[in-house]
């Protein structure tokens, strides 16, 4: 049986207090009492709440892209993204609408994406660092499929899941598309 880690029990905290409480209120010393760990503990795995944030999101998407390749292909690796975001719609709509780290959420996500997707290409091609194009090209479809899915769980852009899937398929940059489809 895998225990969770204290990243893990800390992150479920804050999820939990987001479910009943708008993000901006809730304190470290909410998060830590919720789940009976010491604010200590907190520090020690994270500078604040937004870190938590960024960090939880970021073991998701690693989730999903480490599939990608494995058994699953490109196509289902979206289809993961996107569901993901769905079933976590109120909570993600909750940390990009009340709290002050609207952009920097943003640009962490596409930062996240950025990197693993990245790694994904170069551990695929088994180089050490992409060339310029490509990278700007990994940079341009990460930033941009950010910029949409949050417009979406924002309600700014209405479609849905599957016509989301279907945009960030379309959209892929034809260098990336020998790395990730096919």
């Amino acid at each position: 049986m895998r225990r969770k880690t204290s990243k893990e029990i800390l992150a479920e905290s804050f999820r939990e207090l987001a479910d009943i409480r708008p993000i901006d209120k809730i304190t470290i010393k909410d998060i830590v009492d919720n789940c009976g760990y010491s604010s200590a503990t907190f520090y020690r795995q994270f500078k604040d709440k937004y870190d938590l944030i960024a960090w939880d999101y970021a073991k998701e998407v690693g989730r999903i892209m480490a599939d990608i390749g494995v058994e699953e292909q490109w196509h289902k690796s979206l289809e993961d993204g996107a569901y993901y975001y769905q079933k976590h719609m109120v909570y993600l709509s909750k940390l990009l609408t009340y709290t002050n780290g609207y952009e920097s959420f943003r640009r962490n996500m596409a930062e996240i994406n950025y990197s693993h997707l990245k790694d994904y290409i170069l551990r695929k091609t088994k180089i050490n660092e992409t060339d310029h194009l490509t990278d700007m090209c990994i940079r341009l479809y990460c930033h941009g499929t950010v910029e949409l899915t949050c417009e979406w769980i924002l309600g700014r852009v209405k479609m849905t899941t599957e016509e989301l899937v279907a945009v960030y398929e379309k959209s892929l940059p034809e260098i990336l598309k020998g790395y990730l489809v096919g």
